[in-house]
């Protein structure tokens, strides 16, 4: 038989029928494909889990909240990957299945008492929650309870033996090695936390803790806690600087540093980690990793709470998207970044008082942005990013004198230019010397493409991320950002994956059956075959 005489279908069923034959038929090939296989899962399985991320808190207690399958679609155009719940919504759970978006589910603080009760509750919760909708919806790890130790201290005493008994439930149905179980932690359980390296544990809690401790290092499973530099920063201002809670660059002399350790921290975040690292370490416990299961900043509050603004929230959460994807670490522990979800998804208008309580969204309930996060260069997570436009103005508060002074400097030494501000011109008005510096400072922080540094002024300026302009009046960091075309990050994830797969039994000195089968197929024969004409 003659290759010119067959169509090129025909050739291309020839010869997947050979390769389906030759794999059914050696049953050692066929052992070693299945391998390869299950290696290259595990491969891609640990390499995600090792990938630090960022992911987002849903609560539900929001007016008119989306359908499971709208939210789903929602999750999905915003490049959501991660989400944790605060039960296991079952409707939530099955329109997840066959998509990409690892969740957390969680064991309500009502349930506990109940699951840590009975081996057969824990047991049923179980099948309900997660042999009922995995693997089709990848469930990743289970939170029994929230902040139980602060916030329910009655039930603490249930807390280990509900975890155990899940744990068991999971060994069961082979799903302890998928699944991680822990329990989010409030930031108050760990005593004189700044330095961070004479952070310990409260002592009190010592019996839950140890061994809640000895079962997240005996089963991998990360000690979950939630952080707030925002209640770090309210409650030491004066001490701690905004900048410092915002992750704003710092110069030198404003980083904080440990005595002890002498390192230096640039953000609170980072020293709230590691005050968790040293805790641990104080209780001989050195290989659990840290995960951030709630940071947020408030958008909204009353007149108690003036630092909880839009401005505000934007920097803090975006600024903590960009440390996540920095992968840098911390202070301590460099070589590992904690992933982290941002509180929370939706504004829970539901909430009750404080306003605060209500404010903590990234988006409203009907889906729309509370404001734009500034994350560019990070991936493609969030699709409402705009552009990372900042802009610098003048502070509120400044006395007129220091503003003049810190205006002629910008438009005179500073070379800033200033001619908007002149009479006649577009940001003449309002003619005041704080609208004016605001230009200059500006058009002299973008001309130095945004330096650190560049938007001090003598502490006089500060950055925003809310454009200043106004009317015809519009600043020089708009400007700039009206003549850029926005460029797509493209995500590496599945090309990571997809190289995982590539080649994937050819880079070992002696290939395999199985690869060299392959090979052969579609390396050598399939190319050959697009060069048979059919007659």
């Amino acid at each position: 038989m003659a290759f010119t005489n067959l169509h090129l279908p025909t050739l291309y069923f020839f010869f997947f029928s050979l390769l389906l034959t030759l794999l059914l038929s050696t049953s050692s090939i066929a052992a070693e494909s299945s391998q390869l296989y299950a290696t290259l899962k595990q491969q891609i399985q640990d390499t995600d889990s090792k990938e630090p991320f960022v992911g987002v808190n849903i609560g539900t207690d929001v007016s008119n909240l989306l359908s499971p399958s709208e939210l789903v679609s929602f999750l999905e155009l915003q490049k959501i990957t991660h989400i944790r719940l605060y039960d296991a919504d079952p409707d939530i759970l099955k329109a997840l299945a066959k998509t990409k978006i690892r969740v957390i589910i969680s064991v309500p603080n009502n349930q506990l008492i109940a699951i840590g009760s009975s081996n057969t509750t824990a047991a049923s919760w179980v099948g309900r929650n997660v042999v009922a909708f995995y693997p089709q919806t990848l469930i990743t790890g289970i939170a029994v309870g929230d902040e139980v130790l602060t916030t329910v201290p009655s039930s603490a005493p249930m807390l280990v033996p509900a975890i155990e008994s899940l744990y068991s439930a999971l060994v069961a149905a082979n799903l302890h090695t998928q699944v991680k179980i822990s329990t989010p932690n409030a930031a108050s359980i760990i005593l004189d936390p700044f330095p961070p390296s004479q952070a310990f544990f409260n002592q009190s809690l010592a019996d839950i803790v140890v061994p809640l401790l000895r079962f997240l290092s005996k089963t991998g499973a990360p000690l979950m806690m939630n952080l707030y530099p925002y209640y770090v920063f309210m409650q030491n201002k004066g001490v701690v600087p905004l900048d410092n809670a915002l992750f704003k660059p710092l110069t030198p002399s404003k980083e904080m540093v440990d005595p002890n350790t002498l390192l230096h921290y640039t953000n609170v975040l980072d020293a709230m980690i590691d005050a968790a690292y040293f805790s641990m370490k104080n209780l001989n416990v050195t290989d659990v990793m840290v995960l951030v299961t709630e940071s947020g900043w408030p958008s909204k509050a009353d007149s108690k709470e003036p630092y909880a603004t839009v401005d505000n929230a934007d920097t803090y959460n975006s600024n903590l998207i960009k440390h996540v994807f920095d992968r840098s670490g911390t202070p301590l522990h460099p070589e590992t970044t904690s992933s982290v979800y941002i509180y929370e998804l939706f504004n829970e208008d539901l909430r009750s008082p404080p306003v605060s309580e209500a404010n903590w969204g990234l988006f409203y309930g009907n889906s729309s942005a509370v404001y734009l996060l500034h994350v560019s260069g990070s991936g493609t997570f969030l699709a409402n990013d705009t552009t990372n436009q900042t802009f610098c103005i003048a502070m509120d508060g400044v006395d007129a004198k220091s503003l003049q002074a810190a205006l002629d400097w910008a438009c005179g030494p500073g070379r800033a230019n200033c001619t908007e501000i002149q009479p006649g011109e577009n940001c003449y008005s309002p003619n005041n010397v704080k609208n004016h510096a605001s230009y200059a400072f500006d058009s002299y922080y973008q001309k130095q493409g945004k330096a650190a540094g560049s938007c001090d002024f003598k502490g006089v300026a500060t950055i925003t991320t809310t454009d200043p302009s106004k009317g015809s009046c519009i600043f020089p960091g708009s400007k700039q950002a009206s003549n850029v075309t926005r460029q797509v990050v493209n995500s590496t994830h599945e090309s990571g994956a997809a190289e995982r797969l590539k080649f994937i039994g050819f880079n070992s000195k002696r290939p395999s059956g199985i690869s060299w089968l392959l090979y052969v197929i579609f390396v050598v024969i399939s190319p050959s075959l697009l060069f048979f004409t059919p007659s």
